[in-house]
């Protein structure tokens, strides 16, 4: 059953809008929420110092449509006014495969399931999640599907929001209306932090602002030199665009699709610069925050500390939306990557030289070790070295290897990669590589591509002693060694984003071990979680977490990646935030003491539940308190 729907929109908005820039003006001075506009619309007053916690004070949930606390439809309409019409009620776009929706269109469904993933279609969709369970799997692409769509865990209403008064407005209306709020921008999150039932949601896409500074000096601060205001909702390939124009580097995630700004760096981000600027939390000089409060806040080393150490690594949708951000604007730099594959077994195709295959099992799993062991030279170097190893059916396995070396000419990339080559054709695997290829690391292109995906996987963050003292290397790699022998693929990307590469501001609040981190892995499971029932995919969840338990047994000291993790991480806590938890719960108390925002395995999540009848932890149920 759908709810009222006041302003239903097209469920897909016009792209023309994505890229749209503005200056740094409109981006620090943007129009806020005033009294005026609040006008006697006490729903969107602001929360004060000196109020108490009433709007949730002995509510043990969230309202939730149907309930008698839920808005009526004429403070939905109100609210969509003070917006300026920017209110949504979109249907999922799956809904158009389904007789029985009301948005039911043959030939809409067909461009879902055959075209639109190499559009930027569900980039720019207010509901759609690329990770679809965490949402309920209630409403699948199906060119023949079963049962209803119903809504699930999407979010209620959608609020569009173009300008800092927006957010505001609806941060003051979800706090004084007991209604749960969710912050999204394309969808990329991975364990349903962007999603909710019965919620409102601040969709931050298009937060488009960009000005280049190229004599930035901070109000107070120690830094003076090139810097770029940019908006939450810029997506990579937009931040290189910008960063082109300009001549310079502004780090950013390797997906091209996802935004920057915001839950990247809010996790912590890393990226192929990791090891040479550090990571996304290290490009932060100030950011824009509408608080708990509904207050238009800057937070940087001077003012507002507390935010500016906890919304940098501490986790996003906790303390407050980023509207926008002052970052360091480093100069241009190449990225030149020397790739190579080889193969036990056949493969599909490949290249003479570049992929070579091999037929005995342990000479395979020698090589695996040898090119993990050259992560921490590479990463020491400045580099990132990004691995896959795949099981490919029938006992055969593929490692994929890229040495990414910024700043390194094709010529010294090649030099340097050389030993490793060496050591793996003393093994007897003749792996060679053509020239390195090498482009500036902000041309990358590609805004489209990107659809809802059903995978489950896990993380590790290995610190440096996990490779460099032999008994827990090898107890690290055998582990890994028995995940892809599993059926999984294990994704290694080595980097060092040490405090010396990051440079000024610290501290952050993100987990301390990054600073000693020469490796971040995902181990991914090969299933299809929307054709699992949920207790199958409980099950596959704790299968996978068995194997993970020796990959954490051999890295002690170590975490996982807040951004790319198992929301049933054990002791997530010490995992994601390690000996900051602590900080940065109190600082969520202190800013939040109303739980506006919430989101799974964020300081202080604790204290709220969603009920559902699923084994696992989807989105798909009301917001209690625990």
């Amino acid at each position: 059953m759908w709810p009222g729907s006041l302003f239903v929109a097209a469920v897909h908005l016009a792209s023309g809008v994505q890229g749209l820039a503005v200056s740094s003006r409109d981006v620090l001075n943007d129009a806020q929420l005033t009294s005026e506009a609040i006008g006697d619309f006490a729903a969107v007053k602001f929360a004060s110092a000196t109020d108490t916690v009433s709007s949730t004070s002995g509510v043990d949930c969230k309202s939730f449509p149907g309930d008698e606390s839920w808005p009526k439809e004429t403070e939905w309409s109100r609210l969509n006014k003070t917006l300026g019409g920017a209110l949504l009620n979109p249907l999922p776009p799956a809904s158009a495969c389904y007789s029985t929706s009301p948005n039911f269109n043959a030939q809409t469904c067909r461009f879902l399931l055959d075209n639109a993933g190499s559009t930027s279609f569900y980039l720019d969709d207010p509901l759609t999640v690329l990770t679809q369970w965490p949402q309920g799997n209630t409403c699948l692409i199906s060119r023949n599907p079963t049962g209803n769509c119903t809504r699930g865990g999407f979010p209620v209403y959608v609020v569009n929001a173009t300008s800092v008064k927006q957010v505001q407005a609806a941060v003051n209306f979800a706090r004084n209306k007991n209604v749960r709020l969710v912050i999204k921008n394309t969808g990329h999150d991975f364990g349903g932090r962007n999603t909710g039932a019965g919620s409102l949601s601040v969709w931050t896409h298009y937060l488009k602002g960009f000005e280049f500074l190229p004599n930035y000096k901070q109000p107070g601060g120690n830094y003076r030199g090139p810097a770029a205001v940019v908006s939450a909702g810029l997506q990579v390939w937009e931040v290189f665009r910008h960063a082109e124009r300009y001549n310079v580097t502004l780090p950013a995630a390797s997906c091209l699709t996802v935004g920057s700004y915001g839950g990247w760096m809010t996790g912590g981000g890393h990226s192929p610069l990791s090891s040479k600027f550090g990571l996304g939390v290290d490009q932060v000089l100030s950011l824009q925050i509408v608080t708990a409060d509904g207050r238009y806040v800057t937070a940087d080393p001077k003012t507002n500390q507390d935010l500016f150490f906890a919304m940098r690594g501490g986790g996003g949708s906790t303390y407050g939306v980023v509207t926008s951000a002052i970052v360091k604007a480093h100069p241009q730099i190449n990225l030149t990557i020397a790739s190579f594959n080889f193969a036990l077994g056949k493969t599909a195709s490949t290249t003479p030289g570049r992929d070579v295959t091999i037929t005995d099992l342990e000479t395979f799993w020698r090589g695996f070790n040898e090119v993990f062991a050259f992560g921490v030279p590479t990463a020491d170097a400045g580099g990132y070295l990004w691995t896959y190893g795949i099981p490919t059916g029938e006992n055969r396995y593929q490692m994929q290897v890229q040495v990414q070396m910024p700043g390194l000419t094709p010529e010294e990339a090649a030099a340097f990669v050389q030993p490793l080559l060496h050591t793996l054709n003393d093994l007897g695997i003749p792996v060679a590589i053509t020239t390195p290829t090498t482009s500036v690391y902000s041309s990358q292109t590609g805004s489209t591509g990107g659809q809802p995906a059903n995978g489950y996987f896990s993380s590790r963050l290995f610190p440096r002693s996990s490779f460099e003292n032999a008994t827990l290397f090898s107890a690290a790699m055998t582990a890994a060694r028995g995940t892809v022998e599993a059926g999984y693929t294990f994704h290694g990307l080595n980097m060092a984003p040490t405090l010396k590469v990051a440079g000024y501001p610290a501290p952050a609040g993100l987990n301390p071990v990054w600073r000693d981190v020469v490796m971040h892995a995902d181990v991914f499971a090969r299933i299809n979680m929307g054709t699992l029932t949920p207790a199958e995919g409980a099950a596959e969840q704790r299968r996978l977490d068995g194997y993970m338990e020796p990959l954490r047994a051999a890295t002690p000291g170590g975490g996982a990646y807040l951004n790319e993790a198992d929301v049933l991480e054990p002791d997530w806590q010490h995992s994601f935030f390690g000996s900051n938890y602590d900080k940065l719960a109190r600082i969520k108390r202190e800013r939040d003491p109303w739980h506006v925002f919430w989101a799974p395995t964020t300081p202080g999540s604790e204290a709220w539940a969603v009920r559902t009848s699923s084994e696992l932890p989807t989105q798909n149920g009301r917001l209690c308190r625990v």
